[in-house]
């Protein structure tokens, strides 16, 4: 029987994978950093491990043969956290890795953090064990927490459109590789919703649905560095923040794909009917 181990099943994304592989009625692995987070999930056993400690991700990985990765908080140390697990689980003899990437990945992308999933992406191809990218837009489920206090979405996107996704659907599509991930080896998958939207058309849908009444104050480049000076990040959080606006803002992230329906069967949700689902 293949062993399955999943990644980040205390959030959103991973907890989700993890039910679902539950459904199904099979038995993983729960690989945390806090065990007593973990979700109950029928046939799953739980262990204890984070990206950056060799020794614990080597037990945690031991006889592992489907590894479902789900990137790292995000970090100055996060690309070589990542490096160090995947490094564990070659040497664990973990066969298959599904990674949750970013789309558009790539060493020279605007937005900053899609860099880090470019040079994990290469890690694992050089490792020798098979892979499956899933390639995520945005995460739908975002869109209404890049308010401010103030109700004010703030940054330099312009009239740029975004296809963000659900994490529900990356789950599904996630929790269908892993069930016949041979079927998928080699394969990079880029998950968006099934509409572009530009933020003042995505701020219109959070009124209508949600009530909030929400604006959009389209920043200059250097506007957007100095308004968020106040935070006093390093700096490469602050340029993560902003280039999340002007990859945007240059079309990286207007893609529209049906990677999500092909693969699972049904059409990824729209902002109106997520939000909609969410206030049910």
């Amino acid at each position: 029987m293949t062993t399955i181990a999943v990644t980040g099943a205390t959030g959103a994304v991973g907890g989700a994978v993890a039910h679902l592989l539950g459904e199904a009625g099979l038995e993983q692995r729960l690989v945390v950093r806090s065990p007593d987070r973990a979700p109950q999930v029928p046939g799953a056993h739980v262990v204890q491990a984070s990206y950056g400690d060799a020794e614990a991700s080597d037990a945690a990985l031991a006889g592992v043969d489907v590894l479902f990765m789900v990137s790292g908080a995000e970090s100055a140390e996060r690309l070589d956290q990542h490096r160090a697990f995947v490094d564990a689980a070659a040497r664990a003899g973990v066969q298959h890795v599904v990674y949750t990437s970013f789309l558009g990945a790539s060493p020279t992308a605007v937005f900053t953090l899609a860099r880090d999933h470019w040079y994990t992406e290469e890690h694992i191809r050089a490792s020798g064990m098979a892979y499956t990218f899933l390639r995520d837009s945005f995460y739908l489920d975002f869109l209404p927490m890049l308010a401010g206090e103030d109700g004010v979405i703030r940054g330099p996107a312009g009239q740029g459109r975004l296809g963000a996704v659900a994490r529900e659907d990356v789950a599904r599509v996630a929790a269908v590789v892993l069930q016949d991930p041979a079927s998928h080896a080699g394969q990079t998958y880029e998950l968006t919703g099934r509409e572009a939207l530009s933020i003042p058309e995505a701020i219109e849908v959070i009124r209508e649905v949600t009530g909030r009444d929400l604006a959009y104050v389209d920043e200059s480049v250097p506007e957007a560095y100095e308004s968020r000076r106040a935070y006093d990040a390093p700096d490469w959080e602050v340029h993560a923040w902003v280039s999340t606006y002007t990859a945007i803002a240059q079309g990286e992230l207007a893609t529209v794909t049906d990677t999500v329906e092909r693969l699972t069967g049904r059409p990824p949700l729209t902002l109106r009917e997520l939000l909609s689902q969410q206030t049910v």
